[in-house]
């Protein structure tokens, strides 16, 4: 016969089955937006005959409004409701980019992507914290197949304005997309609140700042962040420049997405193992992996070999800013927001620095030599790795 306790633990694994399709489908719909970006780009320069110099400030508006609410939604949590949070950085992300979809000039467009990027901020400042406290015990997993989600997506959006041009009208990609918000933003709003473990992220005081901070397994995920996803930038900015000329020009671009893909598969396997090895020996082991595989790629791979090496080199990076940032929210999970807000703030710089100094290198030596100077922060992730594995452990900062 089925007890109260029963009915009760049902309905709070129900209650976090939706929570987590909830977060995982604002993953996903994320990931679609920011890759949308650099699709859409030719679209707008005959649209609005917008200057190169000009369309380069695509990617600085977007981020620049996530990494401040990102890090505002890190120094709040404990102290502002979630699931309000969550909401209304969902709604608002909607919103921006179905403004995106309705701006009559670039300037405009520029303005709707910064406050696209203001509610992102809010949203993914919200939502991995919110899934470490749902599955205390599987973080590892979850982040993996939260950013898998996010790969789908991020896999998906270009494919979206694909299908725009198709009909010949770019906005109907940002149309479209933005209505897809408006089940998820009512699937929240009839959520019970999230049932978490401890009851959510303490207050954060200005001591467990510094606390965090200085924690030993928060700093080799800043670290291993930086460099990773300095490698992932390099890769999403330089990649078609690289293949061309050395594959047929119809697979240059289907070289990006061959790398974009292969996230999928490798977060899932990435989030499976985690629990299994470790986060940090399979941090060192995917990094290795990863290392072997750009060399493959540039140095010994031609033909339709090279998109061979790109899958797996997506394969292997793709699972280390997942695991990194489990294995540094383990050492401080009453504060998975500010240690996600971190990860996400170190990821922005990574990404930013790496492809600018890439394009240097670039007008120097040319793109081969800049696309084999990734070894380097690869070879800087096994070191960190490697150093967190023998000095502090393999699971947590403790």
């Amino acid at each position: 016969m089925e007890t109260a306790t029963d009915t009760e633990a049902t309905a709070v694994s129900t209650s976090r089955r939706w929570w987590t399709l909830a977060i995982f489908a604002f993953a996903a719909l994320e990931g679609a937006t920011l890759q949308m970006q650099g699709a859409i780009i030719p679209a707008l320069r005959a649209e609005f005959g917008t200057p190169e110099w000009l369309l380069g400030m695509v990617a600085p508006a977007g981020t620049a409004g996530f990494l401040v609410f990102v890090a505002a939604v890190g120094a709040v949590a404990g102290r502002v409701d979630t699931r309000r949070l969550l909401l209304f950085g969902i709604v608002g992300t909607g919103f921006g980019v179905f403004l995106m979809g309705l701006v009559p000039s670039f300037g405009l467009f520029l303005g709707a992507l910064v406050l696209r990027g203001v509610f992102s901020g809010i949203g993914r400042g919200s939502d991995r914290p919110l899934l470490s406290h749902l599955y205390p015990r599987r973080r590892g997993q979850l982040f993996g197949y939260y950013d898998m989600m996010w790969a789908v997506g991020a896999t998906l959006g270009p494919l979206a304005v694909a299908a725009a041009l198709w009909f010949e009208n770019w906005r109907l990609a940002y149309f479209g997309l933005g209505v897809c918000f408006i089940p998820l933003a009512v699937l929240i709003w009839y959520l019970p609140k999230p049932s978490v473990t401890g009851g959510g992220d303490d207050p954060l005081t200005l001591s467990e700042l510094r606390r965090i901070s200085r924690s030993p397994a928060v700093v080799v995920m800043a670290f291993g962040i930086l460099l990773t996803t300095g490698v992932e930038g390099g890769l999403f900015t330089w990649l078609t420049t690289y293949a061309a000329g050395r594959i047929s020009e119809s697979l240059v671009t289907i070289s990006l997405s061959m790398l974009l893909v292969a996230y999928i598969p490798g977060r899932f396997v990435a989030g499976s193992l985690s629990e299994r090895f470790g986060y940090v020996p399979l941090a060192f082991g995917l990094g290795g992996l990863c290392l072997l595989s750009a060399i493959y790629t540039f140095v010994l791979a031609s033909g339709l070999w090279l998109l061979v090496g790109v899958f797996c080199i997506g394969l292997t990076l793709s699972g280390l800013y997942p695991t990194l940032l489990a294995y540094a929210t383990e050492s401080a999970p009453e504060h998975s927001a500010p240690v996600n807000a971190i990860g996400l703030v170190v990821s922005s710089c990574g990404i930013a620095a790496v492809p600018a100094a890439m394009g240097f290198v670039i007008g120097s030596r040319g793109v081969e030599t800049a696309m084999q100077l990734l070894f380097v922060p690869l070879g800087g992730i096994l070191v960190v790795t490697a150093v967190a594995w023998i000095q502090i452990g393999s699971t947590n900062g403790a």
